[in-house]
């Protein structure tokens, strides 16, 4: 009898891996939990016998790779694929995929939650009245977002679904920074570059995904944007991604009182769960039936 293929889940999480187990099912795939916890070595053992590995956080390096005959595909729990050497995937035929997909309302939901939540001083009036306090709106100036000039740097599936949003809230111009933005796409939004969209917007939003060109770009500099902070150049920040995660405790962060903060917690809700589990078990699915998955981003030449 031929030896069951292997799904190797390499990071632990989520309350149950039946979703995984129910759709790979159809090709007789045994999913096995083995959490590495960001250890490389760990990772590399897990890969050994694997036919296909479902990641989260843990690095995946050419090392692992190389030690992994069997493997086929890696598929990410998620849209960023950094902690994957996919040059070395693709030069061992092993694909890598991510779920890009998932998602985009929960993060627009939070995006508009934490921006709402600075424009109405939510955070600061809720600690002012669990301490006393009482009719104090005036001494903090508030603004109507209604007629309003929305930025978004970055255009994909998450700003375009912030921006049906926001529109809801009266926001009566979209200004966007993506240099990736086709003429096609840029119906009702107005295509600038970034000083002006800086210059220009009520509003900024950033859904730019991390890479090279986009690092410490001034609005995501920890250190310039706490100086803005103080300074009051800018009346607040919603943050739910850091550089460093978990923040750390002695961050300047946490001691200004105009920054609403969260714990990289955007992309959740129970439906999103159900949506990223199924997703990248099906990508799975497809390579181990001889198929490409549908969102692989190590193409090789074939």
């Amino acid at each position: 009898m031929a030896e069951a293929l292997r799904v190797v889940v390499l990071d632990d999480g989520y309350d149950s891996y039946a979703t995984e187990q129910a759709i790979l099912d159809e090709v007789g795939a045994k999913v096995v939990l083995q959490p590495c916890h960001n250890d490389a070595l760990a990772v590399a053992a897990a890969l050994v016998d694997a036919d296909a590995a479902l990641v989260r956080e843990s690095p995946v390096t050419a090392a692992a790779l190389a030690g992994a005959p069997r493997l086929r595909a890696v598929v990410r729990y998620g849209i960023g694929v950094d902690a994957v050497d996919r040059a070395a995937a693709a030069a061992r035929k092993i694909y890598v995929a991510n779920v890009p997909d998932y998602g985009a309302e929960e993060v627009s939901d939070h995006a508009m939650a934490l921006l709402l939540a600075v424009a109405r001083h939510v955070v600061r009036r809720d600690h002012e009245v669990r301490n006393g306090a009482w009719n104090v709106s005036r001494r903090e100036k508030m603004y109507r977002i209604a007629g309003q000039t929305l930025g978004l740097v970055g255009y994909g599936r998450i700003a375009r679904t912030l921006e049906r949003k926001m529109r809801g809230m009266g926001v009566t111009r979209v200004l966007v920074a993506d240099p990736f933005l086709k003429p096609e796409d840029c119906i009702g939004v107005e295509r600038v570059d970034l000083a002006t969209l800086c210059a220009q917007s009520d509003f900024i939003s950033m859904h730019a995904p991390l890479s090279a060109p986009t690092t410490h770009l001034d609005m995501t500099s920890i250190d310039a944007l706490i100086s803005a902070l103080e300074r009051k150049a800018i009346m607040g920040a919603g943050l739910d991604v850091f550089e460093r995660e978990p923040l750390p405790q002695g961050s300047a962060l946490m001691k200004l009182d105009n920054v609403v903060l969260s714990d990289h917690t955007a992309w959740y809700s129970e439906a999103s769960i159900d949506e990223l589990q199924s997703k990248a078990a099906k990508e799975v699915l497809r390579v181990l039936r001889g198929e490409k998955p549908l969102h692989w981003v190590n193409r090789w030449e074939e």
